[in-house]
């Protein structure tokens, strides 16, 4: 029987609650946490003969899994990787990820199995204006964007777009928080804004680097489609509800309702064709939908979390979902 690879972080609490689902349904995954990588693992591949051989051994465990026995794997969360000396010097941590880079990747994508999904799929699907560009060829309705380090182009987009204008991050709300220490900290991150006179009146600063413009859409709600596999969770998210949630929703502070909603058939096969064309088994998308029930797309997160959502609607059963088509990929692959 094949194996289920997942590779994460020690902190992932979706990899976390999955194990145990796993282990019920008699799969034992091998789980990789890439900050204790390759500190806590031996690696070994080689080829003889022009045959390619590999192992990964977790020495606290005893664990281990062979290149040729993994059916299927989770690619959750990176994260930075630990050795043995904590004494490196700046170039030797730098070459050290670099040649360890090599050593895994090359190791994972040697792998002919299941992905949910392939890193190469995930970064090719994350760039936010590449998504847009290809919604609109899809079917989707998009707001007016504008991505510019030029502060007379946001003028004159403001001059043309009709209402108010969003800025918002391109690649994190955290502003890069997550990957610096506590000390070098300046800001906890920024969500999805409304631009205001006054941030017309300074925008001195968008020379600096470039930043994403949009036009704000009025809402209805908001919708999260969760798509695992050919299973689609569309979650209805009354953002309206609170004033904090009413720019952006991702204000976990303000408690208002998340419900289950059934879409038409013809945009969920739109939704399922769009992460089809990254080659995606896993995709959260993000919509707005209008006071006039019309679906505006927003972006593609090719490994957004969704246990949030399944705490808030219980009858997702999403991390069984995910469970389920890493064992039936792995068994497929087994026979």
């Amino acid at each position: 029987m094949k194996k289920i690879l997942i590779i994460t972080n020690s902190d992932d609490l979706h990899a976390d609650l999955l194990i145990p689902l796993l282990v019920k349904k008699e799969h034992t995954p091998f789980r990789i946490n890439l900050d204790h990588f390759p500190r806590d693992y031996q690696i070994t591949q080689q080829f003889y003969q022009g045959k390619l051989t590999g192992e990964i051994l977790h020495i606290p465990s005893a664990e281990h899994i062979n290149i040729e026995n993994v059916g299927a794997i989770w690619m959750r969360k990176s994260a930075s990787f630990s050795y043995l000396s904590e004494d490196l010097s700046t170039q030797e941590v730098a070459f050290a990820k670099a040649e360890t880079d090599h050593a895994l990747f090359g190791f994972i994508y040697s792998i002919d199995c299941f992905w949910m999904s392939h890193p190469i799929a995930m970064r090719g699907s994350m760039w936010k204006t590449e998504q847009l560009q290809r919604a609109v060829k899809m079917g989707f309705t998009i707001p007016d964007s504008l991505v510019t380090n030029t502060p007379d182009n946001v003028h004159n987009f403001n001059a043309h777009v009709k209402g108010d204008l969003i800025f918002k991050a391109m690649s994190s709300p955290a502003l890069a928080a997550d990957e610096v220490d506590e000390v070098d900290k300046i800001s906890g991150g920024l969500a999805t804004t409304l631009v205001t006179s006054e941030m017309l009146d300074g925008l001195d600063a968008v020379a600096e680097l470039p930043c994403h413009f949009q036009a704000y859409i009025a809402k209805q709600y908001e919708l999260r489609i969760t798509i695992i596999a050919d299973q689609i969770f569309a979650a209805r998210i009354n953002s309206q509800e609170d004033t904090r949630t009413s720019v952006d929703c991702r204000d976990m502070s303000a408690e208002i309702t998340y419900k289950a909603i059934e879409l038409p058939e013809a945009f969920k096969q739109s939704c399922r064709d769009f992460i089809s064309s990254y080659n995606l088994n896993y995709s959260a998308l993000d919509f707005i939908v209008t006071p006039e029930n019309e679906y505006v797309f927003l972006e593609n997160n090719p490994n957004g979390q969704f246990l949030y959502v399944e705490q808030l609607i219980p009858e997702f059963k999403m991390l069984e979902a995910v469970a389920d088509s890493l064992i039936k990929e792995t068994t497929c692959r087994s026979q």
